[in-house]
């Protein structure tokens, strides 16, 4: 059985402002087996800014993002439950696609951030302190229950506390603390419901990385939905994230067996008993045109004690390497690029020009397979195209992280397969845009 998730059309204010003209219809139900998704800045999204960015504002927030982002990754492979708030002005590190669930019968219908790097879900639950969003009312709904801290559910969550019979927990996300109640309930994706869902209903929330619509867990780990709809979709999804650039696209999450692609290579799935939700793959190279760039191993080496190795994540916009795996392809980038040319910096981002270039592919080498980005995958350009940048960076030098992160604008028209029965991932080339 499978669900197909469609997504709407998708605006990131780094390529375009809400005033070119697209009108999309947000009004749109979910028919079927199929649910919308869309960017948390479309203008579906209540989140959107409130007013458009200029270019240059749109790169530094989701850098600002990014940095907050990992921040929070670095935190789970440390299993540290404080997280330095990086300096600066804050933005959430929610992660980039929300999708509508309904919950509760009768149904509620509210807005859930997808995540493949945490497991278990919440939501904002009436009676929130710190929540802005629109907020769940577990009195209207006829399914609606606590869990109980004799539950094997309470033994699941972080910091699990029982003042009364019902299961509460505590957890930390980026630079957020979040108290919740351990609740069940129906949730519906699309036309299938999930009765009986454990989520947590948040009762309290501090600092601004909560994501203000809710998360849907999509790990590998204890409470995630593959871990709580094992018999339906068997612990196996794909998705082909569209490009940012595109007006008119449709890209896709399909849950469950059925319909995958079956000519498609494989990289084996790496165990991280210290963080079991991410999915860890093996990087061993990274080429840049035709030449294997000068890795220091280490760098790119999967370690289950210190986290350090290589991870997928829908959450992060731009792929980010430790730093001398970063400087090894900065460095080749801008040799083929032409070295007698002016390169120039935007935030993060060290590796811009203002003049038009050939760019080189850059190809990961995992275990089993490459993955060979084309040019829309590798750099960003202003509305204009006056300044291009190379859309890969070193991690921040205010966040210790040992992680390489394959990030979402990398992956954008590929079919990305997560199949952890088989434990491994699947990469191959698919136009979504």
């Amino acid at each position: 059985m499978k669900i197909l998730l469609s997504f709407t059309p998708l605006i990131l204010f780094l390529f375009f402002s809400l005033g070119q003209g697209l009108n999309p219809n947000c009004d749109a139900q979910d028919h079927g087996s199929n649910l919308q998704v869309f960017h948390v800045f479309s203008p579906c999204s209540p989140f959107k800014p409130s007013n458009p960015l200029s270019w240059e504002e749109s790169v530094l927030q989701l850098q600002a993002k990014d940095k907050v982002r990992l921040q929070f990754l670095a935190s789970l492979v440390a299993k540290r439950s404080i997280v330095p708030i990086a300096s600066g002005r804050q933005f959430t590190q929610s992660p980039t696609y929300i999708v509508r669930a309904k919950i509760g019968n009768p149904a509620q219908t509210l807005l859930m951030a997808m995540d493949n790097s945490n497991d278990a879900s919440w939501i904002p639950c009436t009676g929130c302190e710190g929540c802005s969003s629109t907020l769940f009312v577990p009195d209207k709904s006829t399914t609606f229950k606590n869990v109980s801290c004799l539950a094997s559910e309470c033994k699941q969550v972080s910091n699990p506390t029982c003042g009364g019979s019902v299961c509460a927990f505590n957890l930390t996300y980026g630079s957020s603390s979040i108290a919740a109640n351990l609740v069940q309930d129906t949730v519906t994706l699309a036309t299938d419901p999930l009765p009986g869902y454990t989520f947590g209903c948040i009762a309290k929330t501090t600092g601004t990385s909560t994501p203000p619509q809710g998360l849907l867990g999509l790990g590998r780990g204890p409470l995630s939905l593959l871990s709580q709809t094992q018999n339906l979709y068997q612990s196996i999804f794909s998705y082909c994230l569209p490009s940012f650039k595109s007006l008119n696209f449709s890209g896709s999450l399909k849950l469950g067996p059925s319909a995958q692609p079956k000519n498609i290579k494989f990289t084996p799935l790496l165990k991280n008993p210290r963080r079991s939700s991410l999915y860890y793959v093996n990087l061993f190279a990274i080429r840049v045109g035709n030449k294997i760039v000068d890795i220091p191993p280490p760098a790119l080496a999967f370690n289950p004690t210190t986290g350090a190795g290589t991870i997928f994540d829908s959450g992060t916009v731009f792929t980010r390497l430790v730093k001398p795996a970063y400087v090894a392809v900065r460095d080749e980038f801008r040799r083929r690029v032409g070295a007698n040319l002016t390169v120039t910096s935007l935030g993060g981002f060290d590796t811009c020009y203002t003049v038009p270039i050939v760019t080189p592919t850059i190809t990961f080498l995992f275990d089993g397979m490459n993955v060979t980005l084309p040019q829309d995958n590798i750099l960003i350009h202003s509305t204009a195209g006056s300044t291009t940048c190379l859309a890969m960076a070193s991690a921040p030098d205010n966040v210790n992280s040992v992680l390489n992160v394959i990030a979402n604008m990398q992956q954008q028209n590929h079919r990305v397969l997560y199949d952890v029965p088989n434990s491994r991932i699947g990469v191959s080339r698919e136009f979504c845009s």
